[in-house]
């Protein structure tokens, strides 16, 4: 439940710029930290870390669990002696978008010789840190490191297309191919040590400071990922290993035939029977790395849109009941306080709002969706509650000014009348109303901060290709940036208290 009334900036680390081809957890991530201290922000929320597959999405991963080694910043491995000064791939002048191509054939090749350096440094006291990340993370990286060793040496071929042995986890498969690995699964196991360890000092850093790290927890996992394939009791799937009903939403106003996400969905008979051990791990894991945790579609864990699988659209999709409250109710008992912020955002039914409020989960509000229906839209400000967040737009919307610009003068009209100013400042108009709303966190993508126009949106949903590439210029947050959000939090009583 949210107290304390605060702000903060939606930034992807892939959008921070800096020496490598992508953003990285190095010296970018500290300055940008510096300059929320600086601008009164007390929240950094990010989009999920996990590895990603064709597109760079971060809500379509390879693991549930794991980090995106393409984020590791290969200079924090000179420091610590993994690399050498000579190792490091040649820099270029920063590029204008993220290079997701540039960075796998750099920072890969980087990281198999930091890690042959680390196997040969035994004396260094982070062996032992090695170790004690493999044993205390076993329970997932075993599976992940075999599951990405044995992709590389299939032609990273989906594990449903693998030889039956091994695709089914048979006893004797499952130990020739660690055999056969062994070095391989090693490069896997040390890259996720390696991320993680970056991680979580960098969240220290921002912790000291008073910065809080807002993360996001996907409720789906893609069908070619290590949690399917070692977790296939736990899914519905056919003989084939093929999933037989999968994920989506139903049609609605803005897509008549719905949207098919196609992830294989939850058995929540057999999770409730296992007495949910994976979504325990996952959770107890993903409250570890962050402060707060909004919860994708958390709708889904009241029911899910539920779609055969050989249908080609969501039309002839069911509602399907899942078992949140269980799990909640678990998860509060293990773990104590929650701090999950529900993504309730689209058509939400009675038994999703129940299920939200009965934990005191906060729900988001989004202002570009406020203005257009009457005064009972429960986005406008005046219908906002305190524990909830507040956004301009997430990575899923246009940017502020690239929505303004899209409106007709009639619905530009309509906004300004309801906010009674000319709104001849766009997206500033909107980021002084977000701070002005009773809701206790307001959150800002990057985008608006910088005033920038649609072409830098992150994300268009429903495209495969050409998101998740927008990074920040290098000198974008001046000083004159910082003072602004400075005044508006302090204003609105929103200023970071660092701690004592």
């Amino acid at each position: 439940m949210l107290t304390q009334r605060r702000s903060g900036i939606l930034l992807h680390p892939t959008s921070l710029s800096g020496l490598q081809a992508v953003g990285s957890l190095g010296q970018e991530a500290y300055d940008f930290i510096d300059f929320l201290v600086a601008a009164q922000q007390s929240v950094w929320q990010i989009l999920p870390l996990g590895p990603t597959g064709f597109g760079n999405c971060p809500y379509s991963c390879f693991s549930a669990f794991a980090g995106n080694p393409l984020l590791i910043n290969l200079e924090l491995l000179v420091e610590v002696g993994d690399l050498n000064n000579f190792d490091l791939p040649k820099t270029t002048s920063p590029d204008s978008s993220a290079d997701f191509g540039k960075a796998t054939a750099t920072i890969l090749p980087a990281l198999f010789a930091a890690c042959e350096n680390f196997k040969l440094n035994h004396t260094s006291p982070r062996q032992h840190n090695f170790n004690t990340f493999c044993d205390n993370q076993s329970h997932w990286l075993d599976d992940y490191s075999l599951y990405e060793a044995i992709r590389e040496s299939l032609d990273y071929s989906p594990w449903q297309q693998w030889p039956e042995d091994i695709r089914l986890r048979r006893k004797e498969a499952l130990q020739r191919w660690q055999n056969k690995l062994q070095d391989e699964t090693y490069q896997h196991k040390y890259k996720q040590f390696v991320f993680f360890e970056q991680w979580l000092r960098l969240k220290s850093y921002g912790n000291k400071k008073g910065v809080e790290i807002f993360g996001d927890l996907p409720i789906f996992v893609a069908a070619d990922s290590a949690d399917v394939w070692a977790n296939q009791e736990l899914f519905y799937l056919d003989d084939n290993n093929q999933a037989t009903i999968v994920a989506g939403v139903p049609p609605d106003y803005f897509s008549p035939t719905g949207q098919r996400w196609g992830n294989p969905l939850y058995r929540w008979e057999q999770m409730a029977a296992d007495n949910f051990s994976w979504w325990l791990d996952r959770f107890r894991w993903n409250f570890e790395l962050f402060d707060l945790l909004r919860v994708d579609h958390f709708r889904g864990f009241s029911a899910c849109w539920a779609i055969p699988a050989t249908e080609p659209t969501a039309v002839n999709g069911y509602w399907m009941e899942a078992q949140g409250e269980k799990l909640f109710n678990l998860l509060k008992h293990e773990l104590g306080s929650l701090p999950i912020i529900a993504e309730d955002l689209g058509i939400i039914t009675s038994d999703v709002e129940q299920l939200r409020d009965k934990f005191a989960f906060p729900g988001m509000k989004i202002l570009h969706f406020a203005f257009d229906s009457g005064s009972d839209n429960p986005y406008l400000p005046h219908n906002h509650i305190l524990n909830s967040v507040i956004y301009t737009g997430t990575h899923d919307n246009d940017t502020s000014l690239g929505w303004w610009d899209a409106l007709s003068t009639e619905e530009q009209q309509r906004v300004s009348d309801y906010l009674q100013i000319k709104c001849d400042d766009m997206p500033w108009d909107l980021i002084a109303v977000a701070m002005a709303s009773a809701a206790n966190l307001a959150i800002f993508p990057m985008q608006d901060i910088l005033s920038l126009p649609t072409a830098s949106r992150m994300n268009i949903p429903g495209t495969a290709e050409g998101n998740w590439q927008w990074q920040m210029q290098t000198n974008a947050l001046s000083a004159q940036l910082f003072e602004r959000l400075k005044e508006l939090s302090q204003l609105n009583n929103r200023n970071l208290c660092i701690p004592a």
